[in-house]
């Protein structure tokens, strides 16, 4: 069970998610020309910069490029020195729950957090060994069983995208149980939103009244409405969220100021 200050209690929670950071083993490696260090270092300066007062930080997968040990390790230290807020995280399709399991809770949560008004639940879509994302019977279980045994309003992170966001050689990767998580979220008036990353881009959507949010990369960006792979020339980022007492959010993106990255824009792929 984590608190905030008893003095905030009429005010929103303030949550920041990045997500899709691909870090590899070593400082400085590049995915298609970025310096991926470089760039999440300069959205955890804006984040310094803007977000001074935020509450939480939601990692939602991809932090590493190879799910090298060092390359988590690396970024709990990055996290810890210039935004010690804190954090949990899910596993991409690029990292390996096993690894990230080595970590204690006191370095970084993971699956569910429940706060004063609030219930954060991080579900693993990851499928080793592939890019498509998937839930388990026993995920969508617990995730039944959080909205049964809480009333709270609940936010639901996952890595994967359960919907298409409209790029087809991405939308490919989408969760293949993702019928069976949304019917889930249907049944559960208290579900305010469903979040996720591995677009590399952001999108807004609804199910029903439910909210949908994906959330840019903090490297490198995919370029929107897309048949083929391509990459967009947009900033890095982050995605904000205030949360509520009465369940209400508001939510938005911010990018870091305009550089020039050494970005591969001629890549296939990646």
């Amino acid at each position: 069970m984590q608190s905030i200050n008893s003095e905030k209690a009429s005010q929103p929670l303030r949550l920041i998610q990045i997500t899709d950071c691909h870090l590899g083993p070593r400082p400085g490696e590049q995915l298609l020309g970025m310096d991926t260090d470089e760039s999440l270092l300069d959205v955890l300066s804006r984040l310094k910069q803007r977000e001074q007062k935020a509450d939480y930080v939601i990692a939602t997968g991809d932090i590493t490029s190879n799910a090298h040990i060092d390359a988590y390790e690396r970024f709990l230290g990055y996290m810890q020195q210039y935004y010690p807020l804190p954090l949990a995280w899910l596993s991409g399709n690029h990292d390996l729950d096993t690894v990230m399991r080595r970590f204690p809770s006191d370095r970084v949560q993971r699956e569910y957090i429940e706060l004063e008004h609030w219930q954060l639940i991080l579900l693993d879509s990851s499928v080793p060994g592939h890019e498509h994302g998937d839930i388990t019977p026993e995920e969508l279980q617990r995730l039944e069983d959080c909205l049964q045994g809480c009333a709270k309003p609940a936010l639901v992170f996952v890595h994967h995208q359960p919907v298409p966001v409209g790029c087809t050689w991405i939308d490919q990767y989408v969760i293949r149980s993702s019928e069976a998580l949304l019917e889930i979220i249907d049944r559960h008036d208290q579900v305010k939103g469903l979040v996720w990353g591995h677009v590399h881009q952001a999108f807004e959507g609804l199910r029903g009244e439910v909210p949908l949010w994906a959330t840019p990369s903090t490297c490198i960006q995919f370029k929107p409405r897309m048949v083929d792979f391509a990459l967009d020339d947009t900033m890095p980022g982050y995605r904000w969220f205030d949360l509520y007492p009465d369940g209400r959010i508001e939510t938005g993106v911010e990018r870091i100021a305009e550089k020039a990255y050494g970005i591969d824009f001629a890549s296939s792929g990646y």
